[in-house]
């Protein structure tokens, strides 16, 4: 059996399609209990969703219980990803173990990942190494991290934060606008990232549409991550308007 079951689910099935889909849900009460997180999973992944993200960039959160509610009702990976070290559980099936590499305050680069490592360690939970790249507006997760956004137009900066990402040894690169951002990552950083590293890469964050999606795609995104729109749209259709866009996804013609 693979040490790394995740890491090798994801990397096959970025391998085997146009894109692999994710889709995040915030463990926050104020936004929905554990038992609506689990149904919305569950929904999600019946529309082709291929995974999980459990995490948000603040505090507030009944992580545990969200994440075995979802593990209720999904077969595939639950996928921690966490704003701070309280965004840990035994229970998820992995954790992408990130480092967000612009920003200004050495904590969230790696002051954060050292305190978590042994716990991670002590549970056996599966990390998958992630560098982070908070792209303007960036959003909550901009301010709460400290971030030195990386200007829209300039996608040689993120190009060259996503090899340096590469050559530091990191699995993924993540390009983020910032969860509920009114502006996706530009398709010419997406294109420039593309062309200038071999690891997988994940972009999210105001990916509000099917053009949107699949632009990101054509652009040369590996992964994408749509959580506000699935948390948005699937009380209202029960899933029609994701699995328009996954399959919009897979038809893609490259």
């Amino acid at each position: 059996m693979s040490k790394h079951p995740v890491w090798d689910y994801l990397r096959n099935k970025a391998q085997e399609s146009n894109a692999v889909h994710l889709t995040l849900i915030d463990p926050d009460p104020l936004r929905q209990s554990p038992k609506d997180a689990g149904e919305t999973a569950r929904i999600a992944v019946e529309a082709g969703s291929n995974g999980i993200m459990v995490g948000g960039s603040t505090a507030f959160g009944i992580l545990d219980e969200t994440v075995k509610e979802i593990k209720r009702k999904v077969n595939v990976p639950v996928i921690l990803f966490p704003g701070n070290i309280s965004g840990l559980s035994k229970f998820a099936d992995a954790v992408f173990f990130m480092s967000l590499l612009n920003s200004r305050n050495p904590y969230w680069i790696a002051g954060a990942q050292a305190m978590s490592a042994p716990i991670l360690k002590s549970w056996g939970l599966e990390a998958i190494s992630m560098a982070y790249l908070l792209i303007e507006p960036g959003a909550t997760a901009g301010f709460v991290g400290d971030a030195n956004l990386i200007p829209r137009e300039k996608p040689k900066i993120a190009a060259a934060y996503a090899l340096a990402s590469q050559y530091l040894g990191f699995k993924l690169v993540y390009l983020e606008s910032g969860s509920g951002a009114n502006a996706a990552v530009p398709l010419n950083m997406i294109k420039a990232v593309a062309q200038i590293i071999d690891i997988p890469f994940i972009v999210g964050g105001g990916l509000n549409s099917a053009d949107a999606v699949v632009n990101c795609v054509k652009a040369g995104a590996n992964i994408v991550v749509q959580g506000t729109f699935v948390e948005k749209t699937i009380p209202l259709d029960n899933g029609k308007a994701l699995s328009e866009i996954i399959q919009a996804i897979n038809k893609i013609q490259k």
